[in-house]
C-alpha cells in the first residue's frame, strides 16, 4: 500500500468518525424514546391504571388507533367482538394522545358503576366538552346537585297521570290527522317512502307538542315544508345533534377542538346551528310565560316552579327532552319494522293480540285505529317484540362515565382516576354469556311467561340505563310505540325494501340508518 493509498484511508475513517459523532446524539434520542415508550407500556400496571387482557391488536405508541380507523365504518361491531374476545367481557382502549378508556359488556361493572358506586361515575366533564354546547346543563349532561335538583322535577311531573293522558292525547291526534293519512297516501300511489324520516318528523312533532305546546308541523300530508321558525328549528337541530355526534368519532379529539377555537368548518357551522336552535326555544320560553294560563306541556309545568325557570334552565330542559323523546323512538321504530319485515309469524302474533284486544275492550271513545292507555296495558306480545328489537338494536348504543376516583371492579379491572369508562348496551345484546346461544335471533318469545311480559334485570339489559339514572320515560316511550306500531300494523303491510341487508348503522348519539328506512306500503286485507 503506497503513501497515498494510506492518506485517503485516514482521511476517509476520519470522516466516518465525525460523521458518526455528529448522527450519534440523534439515534441516541429515538432510542432512548423507544426504550422508554416500550418500558412505559410494558411496566407493571398500578392501581391508579385501568387494566385488562387486550385481544385486539396493539401498535407502540399508536395502540388501538389503526384498528379503529381500519374497523371505523363497523364501531359498534367491532366494539362487540373486541368485548367479546375477552373473558370478562372488558378491554382497555388506547389511542396516542389521550388516557386508556375502559370499555365493559359485563353485567356486573354496569351494576357496580351504574348503581353500587354511582357517585363515583359522573358524566363528568368529557361528556359535557363534547354536548355542552347543545345540550347546557340539562338532565343529559348534568351531574351532582344540579342533576338532582332536575332529576326530582323531573320524576314528579312524569308520575302524574295528567302527563300520560296529554302525551296519549297527542300520541292519537298525530297518528290519525297525519302518520295513517301520509301512509294511506303512500299505498294508493305505490310511492317508496323513507318510514325512518317519517318516524322522525312525527317524534319531532309530537316531542314538540309535549314539550312547548307547539306544532312545528313536520309531518304534513301533503309532504309541503310549512317554513318559518319552527321548520328551521326542526333542521337545525338535527343537523347540530349530527356534528355534536360526528365529534364522538374523531380519531383525535384534539382536532374538533382546534376547529372550535379557529371557528372553521364543522364547528363553525355547529355554532350557527345551535344559536338557531337557542333563539327558537327562547322565544317559546319567553311567549309561554308572557301567559296568563297555565297549559299541559312541561315548559309550562316548570315555569310554575319558582327554583327552576331561569331561561338556561328551562332552554336545557327543552333540548334534552327533544333529543331524548326525538331521536330515541325513532330509532327503535325503524329498527323494530325492519326486523319484523321478515318475519310473517311474529307480524300475525301481533295481528292476533291486537284483535283480541278489541274483542275484550270497550273501545268506543277511540277509532279503529287507535288504542286507549287499558288497551295498550294489555300489549304484551307487542312489548315484548319491541323490547327484544331494542335488545339487538338500542337506541343508545353506548353510555360513558367518567370514574372520579380509583376503583376495582367487580371483575377484578382496575379503574384510574380520569379514567373514561364506558359501558355497551349494543354488544351486550349480543353476548352469549348473558342470552345463550340464540342471541343473535330474533324472539320475542324470551321476554315472556305464560303470556305475560316478564322484564329483565336492567343491568344485563341496560338499554334505559339503570340504577339513579333510569331513563323516566321509558313508560312515555313505550306509549308512543306500542301505539304507533299497533295502528300502523293493523291497518297495513309494510313491505320494506332489500329486507335481507341488514342497514348500514349511523351513530348520532342515537343508533340511526344510514340511508333511511325504503318501504312500499300496502292496505292490510281484512
Amino acid at each position: 500500500m503506497n503513501r497515498r493509498s494510506s492518506s485517503l484511508i485516514v482521511l476517509s475513517l476520519i470522516v466516518s468518525m465525525e460523521l458518526f459523532s455528529s448522527l450519534t446524539p440523534f439515534f441516541f434520542l429515538l432510542f432512548s424514546i423507544y426504550i422508554f415508550v416500550h418500558i412505559y407500556q410494558t411496566r407493571p400496571k398500578k392501581p391508579n391504571v385501568a387494566t385488562s387482557t387486550i385481544i385486539i391488536k396493539s401498535y407502540l405508541i399508536l395502540g388501538h388507533l389503526l384498528e379503529l380507523i381500519k374497523n371505523r365504518n363497523r364501531i359498534l361491531d367491532w366494539f362487540t367482538d373486541f368485548l367479546r374476545q375477552n373473558p370478562k367481557n372488558t378491554v382497555v382502549l388506547k389511542r396516542p394522545f389521550n388516557k386508556p378508556t375502559v370499555e365493559t359488556a359485563n353485567p356486573l361493572n354496569v351494576e357496580h358503576l351504574a348503581k353500587t358506586n354511582f357517585e363515583n361515575y359522573p358524566k363528568g366533564d368529557f361528556l359535557l366538552s363534547l354536548l355542552g354546547e347543545l345540550l347546557g346543563g340539562g338532565i343529559f349532561n348534568s351531574d351532582g346537585d344540579r342533576w338532582k335538583m332536575q332529576r326530582k322535577a323531573v320524576s314528579h311531573e312524569f308520575s302524574t297521570k295528567s302527563l300520560r293522558n296529554f302525551v296519549l292525547e297527542s300520541v292519537v291526534v298525530e297518528i290519525e290527522t297525519r302518520l295513517l293519512p301520509i301512509l294511506e297516501k303512500a299505498s294508493e300511489t305505490g310511492q317508496t317512502i323513507d318510514l325512518q324520516d317519517v318516524l322522525e318528523r312525527f317524534a319531532f312533532d309530537n316531542i314538540c307538542k309535549l314539550a312547548f305546546d307547539v306544532d312545528p308541523g313536520c309531518l304534513c300530508v301533503d309532504g309541503a315544508d310549512n317554513g318559518g321558525a319552527a321548520n328551521e328549528f326542526v333542521r337545525a337541530f338535527a343537523e347540530a345533534v349530527e356534528l355534536s355526534s360526528a365529534r364522538f368519532m374523531e380519531i383525535i379529539p384534539l382536532t374538533w377542538k382546534i376547529k372550535r377555537f379557529l371557528n372553521v368548518g364543522s364547528e363553525k357551522r355547529l355554532k350557527q346551528l345551535i344559536a338557531t336552535v337557542h333563539k327558537f326555544a327562547d322565544s317559546i320560553i319567553k311567549s309561554r310565560k308572557d301567559e296568563k294560563n297555565t297549559k299541559g306541556d312541561l315548559l309550562s309545568r316548570f315555569i310554575g316552579d319558582d327554583g327552576l325557570n331561569s331561561p338556561e334552565f328551562l332552554r336545557d330542559i327543552v333540548t334534552n327532552i327533544i333529543i331524548a323523546g326525538r331521536d330515541t323512538t325513532t330509532a327503535a321504530l325503524s329498527w323494530f319494522f325492519w326486523l319484523i319485515s321478515s318475519r310473517p309469524e311474529i307480524q300475525q302474533n301481533i295481528l292476533k293480540e291486537l284483535e283480541l284486544i278489541r274483542a275484550r275492550t270497550d273501545a268506543t271513545n277511540f277509532s279503529n285505529n287507535t288504542y286507549s292507555f287499558d288497551q295498550i296495558r294489555d300489549m304484551q306480545y307487542l312489548h315484548a317484540a319491541i323490547t327484544e328489537s331494542m335488545r339487538l338494536y338500542p337506541p343508545l348504543p353506548v353510555d360513558s362515565r367518567l370514574c372520579l376516583n380509583d376503583d376495582v371492579w367487580p371483575d377484578g379491572t382496575l379503574v384510574g382516576k380520569g379514567t373514561v369508562v364506558s359501558f355497551h348496551p349494543y354488544a351486550m345484546g349480543r353476548m352469549e354469556s348473558i342470552w345463550g346461544e340464540n342471541r343473535l335471533e330474533f324472539q320475542p318469545e324470551r321476554w315472556l311467561a305464560d303470556g305475560v311480559f316478564r322484564p329483565e334485570n336492567p343491568f344485563r339489559y341496560p338499554v334505559f340505563h339503570a340504577g339513579p339514572r333510569t331513563c323516566l320515560g321509558k313508560e312515555m316511550a313505550y306509549i308512543q310505540m306500542k301505539s304507533i306500531a299497533a295502528s300502523v300494523l293493523g291497518k297495513f303491510e309494510v313491505d320494506v325494501l332489500n329486507r335481507a341487508t341488514c342497514p348500514e348503522h349511523l351513530l348520532v348519539v342515537t343508533l340511526r340508518m344510514k340511508g333511511g328506512l325504503p318501504v312500499k306500503i300496502s292496505k292490510r286485507s281484512v
